[in-house]
């Protein structure tokens, strides 16, 4: 049997161990064949163990180096099985390290894959609900009065978002069925031009809906706190509260609170309107106010030129008023579909339609119209006027027809004759008084303001409006005669050919002036709208005595009418004028918002 014993070698790597016969080899003898190699061929496994033991010995205990560098590699190997032990659950780590990272970054993305997707739908739903609002502004600008989207359900609005629902499928330019849009439409009612839309857009297959709320309405003669079809003058000592429009032109010496605007470029100013006979711009000041400052005041909202407002179309307005009166009551309905239903002079009277009084029309004949707070009137009859004379009560001789008489449904009332108004003490409700003799060519008539005329509340709720085919007047008796007061007229009011104004000649007497107030605690407070197709003033001021006028020694002249006066605008009437108010223009959308239906 032979072995085979292997030295490491010293700072060198492993090999493979080599074997080399350089003597023959004799039976029993040891031959050392290289460095760390050793081959025996003993004769027997005794002899083999007993020659060999000083060898092995020697080897074993007299070869130190050999111990040392087999130590050393026994250290080596343990070593590497150490690494090794610790890279494994490194790698592991990472492994799984790396796996949830992945995870969350894929989460990451997906879940943005998906709120994109929501945003993208959401705007898609917002857009068709939109869409909504314009079709329904286009179809009012083609039926004004229609709020039930071309159909006669539902009978009966919902008290909160009135008719409908109404719903239409919204196709692009391309033909493609993009989602739907729900409809609720609710009129402002009391004949008013301002409707609601509701929209409610959803696109095609999302569950995602967006809603818009939008006022549409049409610009009405109430949208201005001062409309004119001439010119207009405001002192340094006069206000203008609200818009102001003059088909001509604006002269402007005093503050204005919003836009001042003139339908020209220029002008050439009348003298009694403070002008010198040169061109003016159409709105202006004179430089040598001080007070608003002429030279250094904010001009911003003065606009000009401006598209021209038609007065014109107060008469086919006027028409149509006539028309909703008859066909508010079942006597008068078949008259409002005739085609020549405004030449129509009926002697039936309704709540809604007043006949003339009598067959001769005069300036001091017509019906006192008394508006009572809980939202009814009182009628009576005028036969006569002495507006010399002071309070109403003595001033028209009057004959009751009837009282607590409810304000049509429509809001309008009709009177083929001259009007006297007041209310008793204050009115709440919405109304539209007209008064016109359309079927004559020479006769116009008046509305005349004989008493206050005030509100119960000035939030929107109560609106009145005074149409009148020719002048709209405050009477000489309608203030006090005299003491502390502050008179006051709460209307819209429109002119449609003459003027509003207080009176500068009496009726029962035109060579004598009217009658002044001067006094500081002697006020007049206008709260809503004035249009006017001539002129519209409060007052009148006369370098000599004339008639009732009053001398005022502020100013150094005779005053006819209040001397101390305020006129405001109503802002309420922009939105919500009153019912079946003239309008001035198309149809638009006047306010929207989107209706957030989660918090």
């Amino acid at each position: 049997m032979s072995s085979i014993f292997k030295t490491p070698q010293t700072n060198r790597s492993l090999s493979k161990p080599v074997f080399k016969r350089n003597t023959p080899v004799s039976p029993g003898k040891n031959v050392a064949l290289g460095e760390g190699v050793a081959i025996a061929t003993p004769t027997s496994d005794s002899a083999f163990a007993a020659e060999n033991t000083g060898v092995l010995a020697g080897r074993r205990f007299g070869n130190r180096s050999n111990i040392q560098s087999q130590t050393k590699n026994a250290g080596y190997f343990k070593g590497r099985k150490n690494i090794m032990g610790f890279i494994l659950p490194s790698v592991l780590m990472f492994i799984v390290v790396a796996g949830f990272l992945g995870s969350a970054v894929l989460m990451v993305i997906m879940n943005n894959f998906f709120v994109v997707g929501n945003t993208i739908q959401s705007q898609q739903s917002f857009n068709i609900a939109e869409a909504g609002v314009n079709y329904y502004l286009w179809h009012l600008a083609h039926n004004g009065t229609d709020y039930k989207d071309g159909q006669n359900i539902p009978t009966t609005p919902d008290p909160q978002l009135g008719y409908g629902p109404y719903v239409h499928t919204y196709v692009d330019s391309n033909a493609t069925d993009q989602g739907t849009f729900t409809l609720w439409i609710k009129p402002q009612g009391s004949g008013s031009t301002i409707v609601n839309v509701r929209s409610i857009g959803k696109a095609k297959g999302s569950a995602i809906t967006r809603t818009v709320e939008a006022q549409i309405g049409a610009t009405s003669f109430a949208s201005y706190g001062l409309l004119a079809d001439v010119e207009f003058w405001f002192g340094d000592d006069e206000a203008a509260n609200g818009p102001v429009f003059s088909n001509q032109g604006v002269h402007m010496d005093g503050p204005s609170s919003d836009t001042v605007s003139s339908a020209n470029a220029t002008y050439v100013p009348l003298p009694q309107y403070g002008g010198n006979g040169s061109t003016k711009p159409g709105v202006w000041c004179d430089t040598s106010v001080l007070s608003p400052n002429c030279n250094t005041r904010d001009k911003s909202n003065w606009l000009y030129p401006q598209t021209r407002i038609d007065f014109n179309q107060v008469s086919t307005s006027l028409c149509s008023m006539k028309k909703v009166a008859f066909a508010n009551d079942p006597s008068t309905a078949g008259l409002a579909s005739l085609a020549n239903a405004c030449s129509q002079v009926p002697t039936t009277r309704t709540a809604a339609y007043i006949p003339r009084n009598g067959s001769t029309f005069s300036r001091t004949k017509g019906y006192l119209i008394q508006l009572n707070t809980d939202g009814t009137y009182n009628l009576h009859r005028v036969s006569a006027e002495n507006d010399r004379l002071t309070p109403y009560t003595s001033a028209l001789t009057l004959q009751a027809v009837a009282t607590n008489i409810a304000v049509p449904s429509s809001g309008v009332i009709f009177v083929e004759d001259n009007v006297w108004v007041r209310s008793n003490p204050t009115f709440h409700g919405r109304v539209t008084i007209a008064a016109g003799q359309l079927a004559s060519a020479t006769n116009a008539a008046d509305i005349n303001i004989a008493d206050d005329i005030v509100y119960t509340t000035k939030n929107g709720e109560d609106a009145i409006g005074l149409v009148a085919e020719n002048n709209i007047l405050v009477a000489p008796y309608a203030p006090p005669a005299n003491g502390s007061f502050n008179f006051e007229i709460d209307a819209a009011t429109l002119a449609q050919s003459g003027s509003v104004t207080w009176p500068d000649r009496y009726k029962s007497d035109n060579t004598r002036c009217t009658r002044g107030w001067v006094n500081a605690n002697q006020t007049f407070t206008y709260y809503g709208s004035v249009a006017t197709r001539q002129y519209w003033t409060w007052n009148y001021q006369r370098g000599g005595s004339c008639g009732d006028a009053v001398y005022d020694n502020s100013v150094g002249r005779y005053i006819s009418g209040i001397r101390h006066t305020a006129t405001n605008y109503d802002y309420n009437l922009l939105y919500a004028p009153p019912p079946s108010y003239p309008i001035t223009g198309g149809y638009s959308i006047m306010s929207w918002r989107e209706v957030l239906t989660k918090p």
